[in-house]
């Protein structure tokens, strides 16, 4: 059971919705960074949108993503995201092993959080988005 695992805090490990410029569109991505110097094996990732749309409750689809290894440093696409849901809580369920120990930890990109204001060169990425810590 989940109450029995000892998950460890997370560090050195970020999410970011950032753009990109192809063949003259924008096209907005999830991504995983991995700032440690170690790698991550065995990385889930769940993702679900949720929220409040014109006075009714609205939820996406829930996506489950696998990456067998994200390399020490390194960065990884998770999955293309459409600025529409973007008006939606954006949840992304990480967790991970670094050697035997298993890290767990949700992100959430709240309703708002992909406003223009919030927008910011991401180094890690040489994008635009919103890095979520």
């Amino acid at each position: 059971m989940k109450k029995d695992i000892d998950f460890h805090p997370v560090t050195g490990v970020k999410l970011a919705i950032a753009k990109e410029e192809v063949n003259g569109q924008t096209e907005w991505s999830v991504y995983i960074i991995n700032l440690n110097l170690i790698e991550l094996n065995t990385v889930m990732i769940t993702s679900k949108g949720y929220g409040i749309i014109d006075g009714e409750k609205k939820k996406t689809s829930t996506l489950r993503h696998m990456i067998q290894e994200l390399g020490s440093e390194s960065v990884a696409k998770i999955e293309p995201i459409d600025p529409a849901v973007f008006v939606l809580n954006n949840e992304f369920w990480v967790s991970y092993y670094i050697l035997d120990q298993i890290f767990d930890k949700k992100f959430i990109f709240t309703e708002g959080s992909m406003d223009p204001s919030n927008i910011r060169m991401i180094p890690e990425l040489g994008l635009e988005g919103v890095l979520h810590r």
